[in-house]
């Protein structure tokens, strides 16, 4: 039989049913940068299933699985019932895949040049600070956003610097250099990317609406290694709202109040077992695609 049926309706699993589950538990908040990770594995479950699927296509008799069979067909290798059908498969998989790329390349890249007009601003009106390591603008509202790429920056205002003590604008910082370490400006294109190729399909929206506020958590989380909790709740509060500019990452922002409300709540973490149980699901995903294919070759 052919595989394709079987990986269309894994992917429409994947692209409806997994976000309504990842959205309806809870150790995603407890376990951000975990719950990252699942998001882009069942991303990368979505598309491959799809990819598979369009190779499988081409293989009505289930000789070989879909993918050898196509590339042998489109290289003229072996028996082909339907080298059109192959290539048409193969140029699909492939269409998918400069989707991706050609989506990615577009965000980091607008998102690239706002950072670059941005710090030429910067330079004109800002002024460095060796004690914040951070640059310092005049702005009434308290407000610090970071800068990343080759040229990581971060920048606080004027009102954040009057109106924090100096723990709660540590705190503050360490946030930001969360985000400049970790590349969170690289995922963020990641998932914008994702919901560029496959608009309007639930798994791609959810993607784009919660990395960023798990990017926040888990920025967050690295800044509660060095400053307590109510130092940092007390920073957030005080600066909900501040904005950042386009291409930036900002510790305030219309995530705060979720934020705050997970940062103040009981202290529990995820169950060890369930992360291991969780990060094992998040490898299996992208693998069954291709036991859903496999068999196929060996019939």
């Amino acid at each position: 039989m052919n595989a394709a049926p079987a990986l269309i309706g894994y992917a429409a699993l994947v692209g409806t049913l997994a976000p309504r589950v990842m959205l309806g538990s809870l150790w995603p908040q407890r376990s951000p940068v975990l719950a990252i990770g699942v998001w882009f594995a069942l991303a990368v479950t979505f598309s491959l299933s799809l990819s598979l699927a369009a190779l499988n296509v081409a293989n009505p008799d289930a000789h070989l699985h879909g993918l050898l069979y196509s590339c042998r067909a489109v290289l003229g290798l072996g028996a082909s019932a339907d080298s059109g059908l192959a290539r048409a498969g193969v140029a699909l998989c492939v269409v998918l895949v400069t989707a991706h790329l050609v989506g990615f390349a577009f965000h980091a890249g607008r998102a690239r040049v706002a950072r670059g007009g941005h710090r030429d601003v910067l330079e004109k009106v800002g002024r460095r600070s060796v004690r914040l390591d951070a640059t310092v603008v005049e702005h009434a509202v308290p407000a610090a956003y970071c800068l990343p790429g080759r040229r990581p920056r971060i920048v606080v205002s004027t009102g954040a610097v009057d109106l924090l003590s100096g723990a709660e604008l540590g705190a503050v910082i360490e946030h930001e250099r969360a985000h400049i370490l970790g590349r969170h400006h690289l995922i963020l294109s990641g998932s914008h990317a994702f919901a560029w190729v496959f608009p309007g399909v639930p798994l791609a929206r959810h993607v784009r609406e919660q990395i960023p506020l798990l990017l926040e958590m888990a920025a967050d989380d690295r800044a509660l290694r060095r400053f307590p909790r109510g130092t940092l709740a007390a920073a957030m509060f005080a600066m909900a709202s501040g904005e950042a500019p386009q291409g930036a990452l900002a510790a305030g922002g219309r995530t705060v109040l979720v934020r705050l409300k997970r940062i103040l709540g009981p202290t529990r973490g995820a169950h060890p077992a369930l992360r291991c149980g969780v990060g094992a699901g998040a490898v299996i995903a992208p693998l069954l695609p291709i036991l859903l294919v496999c068999p196929v070759g060996l019939g």
